[in-house]
């Protein structure tokens, strides 16, 4: 399992690209992908809510069981990835490409994001 380097990652499994024009995509890790299984319901904030680093704004739910979806920053939705909500599996085939879940425009980014060998090494335990 590679985590690509140029995201950051949470440590409640987010990542986070780098933000162009103050706007980052949001989607969580391979590793979170693996552990939850078959991903089988994804529910997204809205367009224009308000996400607020580490606190739930949504929630994933697989044949295994229910996830809280975390905001990995505080910021304002301006896309949810409808793909996914269509076709929740996407979320395990492609987690860092079509598997993406929403969009933020980034009022505040925690200084505790972790780089992709960081997550790596906190994942490994």
């Amino acid at each position: 399992m590679s985590n690509p380097q140029n995201l950051r990652y949470s440590k409640e499994h987010e990542w986070l690209s780098g933000a162009e024009d103050g706007v980052a995509t949001v989607g969580i890790t391979e590793h979170a992908a693996n552990a939850l299984g078959d991903i089988v319901y994804v529910q997204l904030p809205e367009v224009g809510d308000t996400v607020t680093a580490g606190e739930s704004c949504g929630e994933l739910e697989s044949t295994k069981s229910v996830s809280e979806l975390y905001a990995p920053v505080t910021g304002e939705v301006v896309e949810a990835n409808q793909d996914v909500v269509d076709d929740p599996e996407l979320v395990n085939k492609a987690p860092f490409e079509g598997g993406w879940l929403f969009k933020v425009r980034i009022a505040d980014e925690p200084e505790d994001l972790l780089s992709a060998d960081e997550y790596t090494a906190f994942i490994a335990g």
